[in-house]
């Protein structure tokens, strides 16, 4: 393997020249730059970045702990995230916590102990020890997705209040009064906001969110299923459920399929977190999409800014309904407006 070494007596230059160009050091000129360039394609040299790292106290690394691999969104985050850090000129290791604080914990500890430059975090909970000490120890940080109330890191994340008061909207116009919500985690941040949010909407068209409507959720499938179910098990049950988040309307569709009903006939379904399936389920689900991809390409930004001493301001980008025909939509815009199915 060819070593630095060998690219200076390519180019015909010192190796302190060389080491000047592939550090970046301004004052090197234009032509040495171009020569050592050439030589590095030439031999395939590739620097080392450990011995780099002893030298500039930095890996050029990036940690992302996401809350669940599983999980369309978080997939879609860790590419935007990937592709950023890349163009940044980072390498990034991605730790997947399975929405398991414990985990979580593990993969920030493992993280930190490679070196990483900065970490960006979706938090499970509300502040697992391991976290909390390396934001406290000045790791640099940003929270995406989901925060943590309380901790001076910069936060990117979209608002999708609006977007459920447009879906409840959108529901009761439709006919649907009586609606309920599979939620998730009340220790995490988008659990409780998109709960509040959902209530929110609801009284603002005179409509209430009994408790026996709101099921305790976990951001997956199963949890979709279990909450469900015990809805259709009501003696007067919700004329449409918004789950919140996609893996929880995916078990909330198997629940109901099951039961031998059928969405939107039947009862409405509708989700947070639009992803690419629900255009092909039939039929496609009504969802409220988040700007993912923006989202991780701020995040990485903001990490930088931190990285390199700048302030790294936090981000709030707006979620969008996405109607389509699980609630009992028409089949196209041009059709008539459905029938109610009942009365306020």
């Amino acid at each position: 393997m060819a070593g630095i070494k060998d690219v200076a007596a390519e180019a015909g230059l010192s190796v302190a020249t060389v080491s000047r160009v592939l550090n970046g050091h301004p004052s090197v000129s234009e032509d040495a730059r171009r020569r050592v360039t050439d030589a590095v394609e030439r031999l395939g040299y590739r620097p080392n970045a450990v011995a780099r790292s002893l030298r500039t106290d930095q890996t050029r690394t990036l940690g992302l702990v996401i809350s669940d691999v599983m999980n369309p969104y978080f997939t879609e985050l860790a590419r935007s995230v990937e592709e950023e850090a890349r163009a940044l000129g980072y390498s990034v290791i991605i730790g997947n916590a399975d929405e398991r604080p414990g985990l979580q914990d593990h993969h920030v500890t493992a993280l930190l102990d490679r070196r990483i430059d900065g970490l960006l975090v979706s938090p499970t909970d509300g502040g697992s020890p391991g976290m909390l000490g390396a934001a406290r120890a000045g790791t640099p940080m940003v929270f995406v997705d989901r925060w943590i109330p309380g901790v001076d890191v910069p936060v990117v994340r979209s608002d999708g209040r609006a977007a459920v008061r447009d879906l409840v909207a959108h529901l009761h116009a439709l006919g649907h009064r009586r609606l309920a919500i599979i939620a998730g985690p009340a220790a995490t941040t988008t659990g409780r906001e998109r709960v509040d949010a959902f209530r929110e909407a609801l009284a603002a068209h005179g409509l209430e969110l009994p408790d026996a409507y709101i099921g305790q959720g976990d951001f997956q499938a199963g949890s979709g299923r279990r909450v469900t179910e015990g809805f259709l098990d009501l003696a007067e049950p919700p004329e449409a459920v918004f789950a919140a988040d996609n893996l929880m309307a995916l078990g909330a569709l198997d629940a109901i399929r099951a039961r031998g009903l059928r969405v939107p006939d039947d009862i409405g379904l509708a989700a947070f977190d639009d992803i690419p399936w629900f255009v092909h389920t039939d039929p496609p689900v009504t969802a409220i999409a988040q700007p993912t991809g923006e989202l991780g390409r701020a995040a990485v930004r903001a990490l930088a800014d931190r990285i390199e001493g700048r302030t790294g301001a936090s981000v709030t980008l707006p979620a969008r309904l996405v109607v389509r025909r699980s609630c009992g939509e028409p089949a196209s815009p041009e059709s008539p407006s459905p029938v109610r199915r009942s009365t306020p």
